[in-house]
C-alpha cells in the first residue's frame, strides 16, 4: 500500500498527521536553532517596557522606551529567521506535493484543515518544549 493510497482512504486524518509532523519539526528547529535564554530575556524586557509605557507621561522617556521596545522586537525577529531559512525549502516542496494530492480530494478546504491542526499542535508542542 502506497502513501497516496493511505492518504486517499482518509484524507482528513492524513492531513492532521502531516500537520502534526511538520509542526513538530518546525518547533524542534525553533528550539535548537535559537538561543532560548536570550529570547526569554528579550520577551521579559518587552513586558517590563510595556508596563513602563503605560505609567509614563514624559514624551522623551516614552520615545526612549519605544525605541528600546522596537530594538528588542527586531532582535527577536532576527533570531526567528534562522530556523525559518532552514525549514523553508523542504516545507515548500512538501506543501507543493500536498496541494497536488489534496485538492482533488478535499478541494481548497484542505489548507483550512491543515491550518487548524497546525495551530493546535503548535500550541501543544511549544508548551511541551518550552519554546519562547
Amino acid at each position: 500500500m502506497t502513501i497516496i493510497e493511505v492518504i486517499t482512504m482518509n484524507p482528513k486524518l492524513s492531513i492532521a498527521l502531516f500537520s502534526i509532523i511538520v509542526t513538530l519539526i518546525s518547533t524542534v528547529a525553533q528550539k535548537l536553532l535559537t538561543n532560548q535564554k536570550h529570547l526569554k530575556t528579550l520577551k521579559d524586557r518587552q513586558k517590563e517596557i510595556q508596563k513602563e509605557l503605560k505609567k509614563c507621561k514624559e514624551p522623551k522617556v516614552l520615545q526612549e522606551l519605544n525605541s528600546e521596545l522596537m530594538s528588542s522586537t527586531g532582535q527577536m525577529f532576527k533570531s526567528s529567521m534562522k530556523p525559518m531559512f532552514v525549514t523553508m525549502i523542504p516545507f515548500l516542496i512538501l506543501f507543493s506535493w500536498l496541494r497536488r494530492i489534496y485538492i482533488p480530494l478535499l478541494g481548497s478546504s484542505w489548507i483550512w484543515y491543515y491550518l487548524g491542526f497546525s495551530i493546535i499542535s503548535s500550541l501543544i508542542f511549544r508548551k511541551l518544549f518550552k519554546v519562547v
